[in-house]
């Protein structure tokens, strides 16, 4: 696997699921931001600079594209990467696919800024940080 990808598994569970008996949509959330603390979790590099407390990633938009259902019993596995890097936004693309047949359950789309924690304001992606996250994308 390629070390700019992160992979992480879990298993459905009955607290997940809708009157329907399938994941409910909001779950699938929780899900895509597992993945993407496991991504920053194996990037202590990068984690770094938001350790600081200056600094902050925030989604600023989530586009998501559920393909099919999973249900209770189901191991999904989370992929991550860093998609693509703006000068003041940038974006994770992940994949929720079922462990058993490899079925790919949601595709999203995850845009970000850089925060000054201390404006409430996005600031440019540049410097060192910049550097860091160049060395990840996975286009």
């Amino acid at each position: 696997m390629d070390s700019r990808l992160s992979r992480t598994t879990l298993r459905v569970r009955g607290y997940h699921l809708d009157g329907y008996g399938h994941v409910n949509n909001a779950r699938y959330l929780e899900f895509l931001e597992e993945g993407r603390w496991a991504y920053f979790d194996e990037r202590p590099g990068l984690a770094a600079f938001l350790s600081r407390g200056d600094l902050a990633f925030v989604a600023v938009n989530l586009n998501i594209d559920y393909r099919r259902a999973a249900v209770a019993g189901d191991d999904l596995e989370v992929l991550t990467r860093l998609s693509e890097i703006g000068s003041r936004r940038a974006r994770i693309h992940q994949e929720i696919s079922r462990v058993g047949d490899g079925k790919v359950v949601a595709i999203a789309d995850i845009t970000f800024v850089l925060l000054d924690v201390a404006t409430g304001r996005a600031v440019t992606i540049d410097g060192e940080i910049r550097e860091a996250m160049a060395q990840l994308v996975l286009a």
